[in-house]
């Protein structure tokens, strides 16, 4: 790759167009004094260094980077609850300006380390000076409790090289089961809490009013 500026910077615009899409999208349910099923948007684009790592280790020919690396631009959505990510995947699903091109559920079938999330990926296009250029991005849907254990996870792969000790792998699985054990919990009571939640809104913008 002689220019990899140039290269990374349809992901860069991608990733930006997204957030303010998603986010846009959370904005407007609160709006309507609705529950949105969307609690935040992050993003990233992929560094050089970990694009270069993994054209080694997936053996993946430099041409083919574009169809076969898939989160080079990567979104994570977070959510308070697990049927919030469903609601959300619809409307992935209902958009007209991205096309869903694969998707893996790891919530009804977490990984044997214990990892829940939802994998989305969708093909985007994004407007260039010399024209339009569909790119594949990663989409990410997790609660928050997944979105903790994950993060905890990936700190630890570093540190281990992705080869924990038998004891830390077990209590990973142990405190990933706890975490989604949490979210099944909340969802018991999900009703109870969207309706504080209105209530909390309603106030904080009577009271937004007098100031």
């Amino acid at each position: 790759m002689q220019n990899w500026d140039a290269f990374l910077w349809p992901y860069e615009q991608a990733v930006d167009e997204l957030k303010v899409k998603f986010r846009g999208l959370r904005d407007g349910f609160i709006t309507e004094d609705r529950h949105s099923p969307i609690e935040f948007v992050v993003g990233r684009v992929k560094t050089i260094e970990s694009i270069k790592e993994k054209l080694d280790r997936r053996v993946i020919a430099p041409e083919l980077i574009e169809q076969d690396m898939q989160d080079i631009a990567g979104i994570r959505i977070m959510s308070q609850f697990v049927d919030d990510i469903y609601d959300v995947v619809e409307l992935i699903h209902n958009r007209n300006d991205m096309t869903v091109i694969e998707e893996r559920d790891y919530i009804r079938n977490a990984k044997p380390s214990g990892y829940r999330s939802y994998h989305m990926v969708i093909e985007y296009k994004v407007f260039l000076p010399t024209g339009e250029k569909k790119i594949l991005a990663e989409i990410q849907l997790r609660t928050l409790s997944m979105n903790f254990w994950a993060t905890v996870e990936h700190s630890l792969n570093y540190k281990y090289n992705g080869e924990f000790p038998e004891k830390i792998s077990a209590r990973l699985k142990s405190t990933a089961e706890a975490a989604f054990q949490l979210d099944e919990a909340m969802s018991q009571i999900k009703d109870e809490v969207q309706e504080a939640q209105r209530f909390f809104h309603k106030d904080k913008g009577q009271n937004k009013d007098i100031e």
